[in-house]
């Protein structure tokens, strides 16, 4: 873990300056230079192709978790890449694109690398108002779960985003979106929720979310349904309904998010309701650094219907009834989200009525590389 911590470390005070100092004779940033050899073709005038691109994303993480209680239970630490996605994407026809990419496991063997097809699909946009995807794609709801891994302010998806949303996240299914005056936002769509890695569309059920999203002035305000029908192989959280209240506001240097959900659980599954909250207001020094401050409560009607987080469920595999946490962090950007080190300090506690297992409370220290393309 120390080893690790020192790289990031150095690697964070030496890109940081180049990042505003490096600057070719055209103007553009080494960064700027080094993402535009990524789009292999582009011609506006070109009838049938405008823009081929790869794309993908890269992300390492060091993780170091010490919990307090259970008093038997062993400290966790960790050093692996969490994503690695590659693929292309095209722009077709000027109103179509064409999206194919994959992930990747580089922890493990050679021969075991390939895991799925992440967003696998076919898209027509013909104007602002109506945006059509079908086939592999993102399910996005709750605060985090709307927010691309590519695009997150911490290293991980706040828990009760990482308890409601479905987090298989890619699934097939038909998405349309669009805004209306500049004002209003929607979504809607209807997907399988199976969750085999390439394109099966049966073997489940299916599942939609709704989304109506309204901005004015620094804030973005979004409310959304989600229903899917139950079925025992489903990839999803075992839930009926979840409804979700986010709000994002950003004036200046300031800036704050919040997430207000809840959802009903499917009882011949045990999972019981469950509704909470997260708070995170954030600071911008500059272009380049931030602070992040977080706050998170979950609560379930009966026992047993709250998960702990990825890492905090390495130390103990029990659930609770209650979930507070508070997380510190700073980031660093190089390259804006395309390039930037994170690291951040997190304080959990779990509450267990039923006294199985479930109770825990602890530190963890996280650490990580973030790129995409």
């Amino acid at each position: 873990m120390k080893r690790e911590f020192i790289l990031f470390s150095i690697l964070c005070f030496v890109l940081t300056p180049m990042s505003t100092t490096c600057f070719a004779e055209s103007g553009k940033s080494v960064f700027d230079q080094a993402w535009s050899y990524l789009t292999l073709y582009k011609n506006d005038q070109n009838l049938y192709i405008q823009k081929f691109s790869l794309v993908g994303r890269a992300q390492i993480d060091s993780v170091w978790v010490s919990p307090k209680t259970p008093e038997d239970a062993e400290k966790f630490s960790d050093t692996s890449w969490r994503r690695f996605r590659f693929g292309f994407k095209a722009n077709l026809f000027n109103d179509w694109v064409a999206h194919l990419e994959g992930a990747f496991d580089l922890n493990e063997p050679v021969e075991d690398w390939y895991a799925a097809v992440t967003d696998g699909y076919i898209g027509w946009a013909p104007q602002k108002k109506l945006n059509i995807k079908i086939f592999k794609q993102s399910a996005g709801f709750t605060l985090d779960g709307a927010t691309s891994s590519k695009r997150l302010l911490t290293l991980e998806r706040n828990n009760l985003t990482n308890n409601l949303w479905f987090t298989q996240e890619y699934f097939n299914g038909a998405l349309v979106s669009g805004k209306i005056a500049e004002t209003w936002s929607y979504k809607a769509s209807f997907f399988s929720s199976d969750d085999d890695p390439e394109w099966v569309w049966d073997g489940a059920s299916w599942f939609t979310f709704w989304t109506l999203g309204y901005k004015w002035s620094d804030t973005q305000l979004n409310v959304a349904y989600v229903y899917q029908d139950e079925h025992e192989d489903a990839g999803t959280r075992p839930f009926e309904q979840i409804l979700s209240l986010t709000a994002k506001w950003q004036k200046g240097s300031w800036g704050v998010w919040g997430d207000l959900s809840g959802g009903k659980g499917f009882a011949a599954q045990n999972q019981s309701d469950v509704w909470g909250f997260v708070v995170m207001p954030f600071y911008d020094f500059s272009n380049h650094i931030q602070c992040v401050l977080r706050y998170t409560y979950l609560s379930s009607r009966d026992d047993n219907g709250v998960r702990l987080n990825r890492y905090e469920s390495e130390v103990i595999e029990g659930r609770g009834n209650a979930y507070n946490e508070v997380y510190a962090g700073i980031n660093f950007y190089f390259y804006d989200h395309k390039f930037k080190w994170q690291t951040g300090l997190t304080w959990a506690d779990m509450t267990d009525d039923a006294m199985d297992g479930g109770e825990y409370e602890g530190l963890a220290l996280s650490i990580g590389l973030r790129l995409y393309w």
